[in-house]
């Protein structure tokens, strides 16, 4: 069997498919666990911030929605370099001069869409306000993002450097990296939050700091690592970053602004169930919320196994070899589908156990919230193969550089189909919250369908164009 590198050329025939799962295994694996520890960081702020009462936890809550919402779409935006790494990689082996300028722009993009996202994010009380927050609430989480905005830029270079690392083939990077921010994360809550350390007790603010030095060191680790690694070292990413690519970097936004979208569409789908559940009663959208960490967490693998399609799709792309993209894509396909088949079965037949996760189902007070979690999950299980397709899909169309399309189908699905059956269930039929679900499993299974099908139909509609 021949060595499945992340980024080696792999032959036709059988052996061209077995290498092909084990190069995109190789490259998954890594970013899946990235992805779970990244949830693992953000589960710590909620952790001590939590310990400080209703008040902040609520105010932490709103201001990570909207901080986390700008910072998740702009790394859609910045994270398309991948692609486009990938893609001169696979034309050029050693296409150092290019792999550079992409990074560059990647990186100027960063900091340019992430001065607009601490902008927004100044703003952050009087949306709050317009949306009718307790003014309490809403000033307190102004204060909260007015210390967090300061680790938006951070983060966004830090992830265009965790897809540089990534596309050269050195995934395991950004899982070791986010292992060692857990770390950052937990002695930064516990010194800035409570005051040890000799640190100030600063509370709410102290976990915005907290999360501020975090992203710095992340950035850091990123900037070493890649500093003492000989492969990645010889592409000098950092080497006249004063100087302009205009068309590469109106290329990553062309490209990228469709991906930033879809992730605002798709979010703003699950924000909107949350009102609507909220309308139907507090204990639904109790259960909603944990149900949804539930399916969540779950999603970290497809979606990591989404990024390392883009990848290896990319660089079958720039080689122009067509057979191998179409491996590339349903290996991956599979292998999402596969994965939450096995979280569908868990979620029927073991919801108990991945509540406790996140609650305590056997506390009394918890018995409603867990009677609709457990209700919720059902549903979760029957759409779970459609996400995790749609996420991989939807991966494997960004690795040809098709955003566009992609980009009209995800908000027709889960605007039009999603929202509109979770509206007509969830208020005008008996389901209640298990409608808004069966809304949120329409949208998934309209993207998943429609995605696939533009997959299918690559070569005939020119995806391929540049492939052999």
């Amino acid at each position: 069997m021949h060595d499945a590198h992340p980024l080696k050329p792999l032959p036709i025939g059988s052996d061209g498919w077995r290498d092909e799962i084990v190069a995109t295994f190789k490259l998954a694996w890594p970013l899946a666990a990235a992805n779970l520890l990244q949830m693992l960081v953000h589960a710590v702020d909620v952790i001590f911030v939590a310990r400080l009462g209703e008040v902040e936890l609520a105010a932490s809550s709103l201001a990570i929605a909207i901080f986390g919402l700008t910072m998740w779409s702009l790394s859609g935006l910045t994270g398309i370099v991948a692609a486009l790494i990938a893609e001169e990689l696979g034309r050029r082996r050693h296409a150092v001069r290019e792999v550079r300028r992409s990074v560059r722009m990647g990186m100027w993009l960063a900091v340019f869409s992430g001065l607009l996202g601490m902008m927004l994010c100044l703003f952050g009380e009087d949306i709050l306000l317009a949306t009718g927050q307790d003014p309490l609430i809403a000033g307190r989480a102004g204060d909260f993002l007015a210390i967090i905005l300061w680790a938006m830029i951070p983060m966004l270079l830090a992830n265009v450097l965790r897809n540089f690392v990534s596309a050269l083939g050195r995934p395991v990077f950004a899982t070791a990296i986010t292992g060692l921010a857990l770390g950052a994360s937990l002695l930064g809550n516990y010194a800035f939050v409570f005051g040890n350390f000799g640190a100030p007790a600063l509370g709410l603010e102290g976990s915005a700091l907290a999360s501020v030095t975090t992203s710095l060191f992340i950035l850091a680790c990123y900037i070493i690592a890649i500093a003492y690694d000989r492969r990645m070292r010889r592409y000098r990413i950092f080497g006249n970053w004063w100087r302009p690519e205009w068309e590469r970097f109106r290329e990553l936004i062309r490209v990228g602004s469709p991906v930033m979208i879809i992730i605002i569409a798709e979010a703003g789908l699950f924000s909107g169930a949350a009102f609507l559940m909220g309308n139907i009663g507090a204990s639904e959208l109790a259960g909603h919320t944990v149900a949804l960490q539930v399916a969540a967490l779950a999603f970290q693998v497809p979606f990591g196994i989404g990024q390392a399609v883009t990848i290896r799709v990319g660089y079958h792309y720039g080689a122009r070899d067509r057979d191998a993209i179409g491996r590339a894509g349903w290996v991956g396909i599979a292998m999402g589908g596969g994965f939450m088949c096995l979280t569908a079965a868990a979620m029927l037949l073991a919801p108990y156990q991945l509540l406790q996760i996140y609650v305590d189902p056997t506390v009394a007070a918890n018995a409603a919230m867990v009677g609709f979690a457990i209700r919720y999950m059902k549903v979760a299980a029957a759409f779970q193969l459609f996400d995790g397709i749609q996420a991989v899909a939807a991966g494997a169309l960004r690795g040809l550089q098709d955003t566009r399309v992609p980009m009209m189908i995800a908000i027709f699905s889960y605007w039009v189909p999603g929202y509109g059956v979770a509206i007509w269930l969830g208020f005008y039929s008996p389901l209640e919250g298990t409608g808004v679900w069966v809304g949120l499993a329409t949208g998934l299974v309209f993207a998943s369908v429609l995605l696939t099908g533009r997959w299918m139909r690559r070569d005939r509609i020119g995806l391929s164009k540049h492939s052999a």
